[in-house]
């Protein structure tokens, strides 16, 4: 074996040996565009179930935020194989309203319960929470324009910009 390949199959087993996350959605990530321009590739998926949250719409904004309230549950997608790097991504995407937390999510069909990422609102007693979110409204209404807001995003964490997302988002919808 040359020094090359045995420097390539050695970053490649670092690589594979990294601790990889799952990750559930239930808004704007449910969209795969949304994904891919975060992430820059699509990791593999499955619908899943997370018992005792609800997920509301917000005045203002047009993503949703989940809280625990109990005999409740959000249907969603668990994100699976997620890096380190890619989680910080989603971290930053998600910016201060939302604080991650590690939850036990339900996949559907029989393939039974695992612990993944999922980002909940910060605010539990927000007056500006109501209703249900829909996605498929969303997706309707304003998958286009929350598409050209997140590239933005992604663009200005590119460069180490440090504008948040929140900001990005406000300064992003003020123009519509």
């Amino acid at each position: 074996m040359t020094t090359a390949s045995t420097t390539a199959t050695s970053a490649v087993s670092a690589v594979a040996s990294l601790p990889l996350h799952n990750v559930f959605v239930y808004g704007s990530l449910l969209a795969d565009e949304v994904v891919k321009a975060l992430l820059k590739r699509m990791p593999p998926c499955s619908p899943a179930i997370l018992n005792g949250y609800h997920r509301y719409s917000i005045k203002g904004r047009v993503y949703p935020a989940i809280l625990p309230v109990e005999s409740k549950k959000v249907i969603g997608r668990v994100i699976k194989g997620v890096t380190d790097a890619e989680l910080h991504v989603l971290d930053a995407f998600e910016d201060e309203e939302y604080k991650r937390n590690t939850v036990e999510i339900f996949l559907n069909g029989d393939s039974g319960e695992l612990f993944a990422e999922t980002y909940v609102w910060a605010d539990k007693d927000d007056p500006k929470l109501y209703g249900e979110w829909d996605f498929e409204e969303w997706k309707e209404l304003h998958l286009k324009d929350f598409l050209s807001m997140t590239e933005g995003f992604v663009k200005e964490l590119e460069q180490l910009e440090l504008k948040t997302r929140v900001a990005t988002y406000e300064a992003y919808y003020k123009k519509l």
